[in-house]
């Protein structure tokens, strides 16, 4: 566990790429099932297990960079593959989870339940992803989803590996709800997390690719704004579908998919008690409320 922060980024990076990574809990017995039945299971069987858990994830990406040559593993850029390239039993002999996040963090209540939240975060930034991508006609869906699982990986490990410096950050932003993410952590961390990020996937080999899609300054391909999109909806949605930022993700995702709002917001299976919330007025409420300001004046229409 770290108490205090690594003097740099480097010290940083060194730090989690030689670290055990811990999986959660239900990933390690959902795999121990799956490795009983092993004459059943199949490559997309195990894939649909790792893609619920982000460092189970990365730990088979940083794998297979180990054991392919630089051409081949250029073109691993989803789990599926990877498990197929690996193979089923060599993946069973190789993925070791018996570190659990929940064993790992017994004794930090506060930092376990910081880090359940984040994963469940990304599970849901990665399902948002993946059906963005399927309406998109993506070349690579999987490709899309692993993306946006991964997009905020480096606070997972933030939480798991220096609990204290993870609640600092969340206490800061509580205090004064106008800090941003990237100043808390500069202020606490000394460094931010997005670079974090893009330096362990260096160290970790990762795909050029699948680099790009995590890099949200690459915000103009359509596939970062699909990965990008997701992650903030998932971010802002995480306490309920009341977030102030929430209009101007509908708007944004709505000129992804080519789609109007009431089709978003049945799409997202918003409540239908805050439908109306997000909707744009009615062509009646909008006559009405004209004649209202032509009879009491613009700036006093009820």
């Amino acid at each position: 566990m770290l108490n205090q922060p690594p003097s740099d980024l480097e010290s940083w990076v060194g730090f989690f790429s030689n670290a055990e990574l811990p999986v959660l809990r239900q990933t390690a017995r959902r795999l121990a099932e799956a490795r009983q039945n092993i004459d059943k299971v199949g490559g997309r069987d195990i894939a649909n297990i790792v893609m619920q858990d982000p460092l189970m994830a990365i730990r088979v990406l940083a794998y297979i960079q180990t054991v392919s040559g630089k051409h081949l593993r250029s073109d691993i850029t989803n789990i599926g593959n990877a498990v197929m390239m690996i193979g089923i039993e060599p993946f069973f002999n190789k993925m070791d989870a018996s570190l659990s996040i929940e064993a790992m963090l017994k004794n930090e209540p506060q930092a376990l339940l910081g880090v359940l939240q984040v994963i469940r975060r990304a599970q849901r930034a990665s399902h948002y992803a993946h059906d963005w991508a399927f309406e998109r006609h993506d070349m690579n869906i999987d490709e899309v989803a692993l993306a946006a699982l991964l997009h905020d990986l480096p606070e997972i490990l933030l939480w798991c590996f220096a609990p204290k410096l993870a609640i600092e950050i969340r206490d800061r932003q509580h205090a004064d709800k106008s800090l941003r993410s990237a100043t808390a952590q500069e202020q606490v961390l000394g460094i931010r997390l997005s670079d974090l990020q893009l330096a362990l996937c260096t160290v970790w080999h990762l795909p050029e690719l699948l680099n790009t899609l995590l890099d949200d300054a690459n915000a103009q391909s359509p596939r970062v704004q699909n990965v990008t999109l997701a992650v903030n909806l998932a971010r802002h949605s995480a306490g309920g579908w009341k977030d102030a930022a929430l209009p101007d993700d509908f708007a944004a995702i709505e000129k992804l998919l080519h789609i109007d709002r009431v089709a978003l917001l049945n799409r997202l299976d918003i409540p239908e008690e805050l439908m109306k919330t997000y909707l744009p007025p009615s062509e009646e409420e909008t006559d009405a409320r004209t004649r209202r300001q032509q009879v009491f004046g613009k700036h006093n229409a009820p």
